[in-house]
């Protein structure tokens, strides 16, 4: 079952790291396998702050930073995006980076706190390049290692990743897979799919809203009767 949990907070945060295959620039091997040690360790220094409210805004500067918004919404409607009005897009660019960036807090961030990173090999591909790391997860008596693979460029002068690989599982297929079977469900209709998708995304923020005011009631309480 920890296991799973781990496996849960790597696909629901990394997920979050995407980016535009258009506008790719030159990538060395050295700077991906930097980049990587670095965000990498950065990523998991932020789980481990204790502050939620401070927790997130990390979380969420870091991701916004090396995330490609245009490019990965529209990769994961695929061929509905052709379907949708200009306003549409807007509307539905605007909600998926809200369903996104809440989606991630809802999986256990402090699991993270067990596990440490570092980088296996790099593999150049032109403009391109994969970095595997591995993940040592800490499971009491009993450990694991999970292998993830980013596939990196640059993008306007900034390092990106255009896909994040678990056990040959790739998240933005997965999150495509997600949002094609909402639209299914809503029979094709983009209004619908928009509608479901703004709920969910309120749903997951009002949740989160209520987890950082209960632990700040928490603090407050502890201090004045600490």
């Amino acid at each position: 079952m920890k296991s799973n949990k781990f496996l849960q907070v790597i696909t629901g945060c990394l997920m979050l790291f995407a980016a535009s295959l258009c506008r790719a620039e030159g990538l060395s091997a050295e700077e991906a396998k930097d980049f990587a040690s670095t965000k990498g360790k950065e990523l998991l220094m932020s789980f481990q702050e204790p502050d939620l409210a401070e927790r997130y805004r990390q979380l969420d500067a870091l991701f916004m930073t090396y995330i490609d918004i245009d490019y990965v919404s529209r990769f994961v409607l695929g061929r509905y995006w052709r379907q949708m009005s200009s306003d549409q897009r807007q509307r539905y660019r605007d909600i998926f980076v809200r369903y996104g960036l809440a989606y991630y807090k809802t999986l256990p961030l402090d699991y993270a706190k067990n596990l440490t990173y570092e980088i296996k090999g790099v593999d150049q591909e032109g403009a391109f390049v994969n970095v595997a790391t591995n993940v040592h997860v800490f499971l009491g008596n009993d450990s694991q290692d999970v292998t993830l693979i980013f596939r990196l460029h640059k993008v306007d002068g900034v390092i990106k990743a255009v896909d994040v690989k678990v056990a040959e599982s790739s998240l933005l297929l997965a999150y495509r897979s997600k949002f094609y079977e909402m639209i299914a469900q809503d029979d094709g209709e983009i209004e619908w799919f928009l509608e479901d998708l703004e709920m969910l995304a309120s749903s997951l923020e009002h949740s989160l809203n209520e987890n950082v005011s209960n632990q700040q009631n928490s603090l407050e309480f502890a201090a004045e009767n600490g």
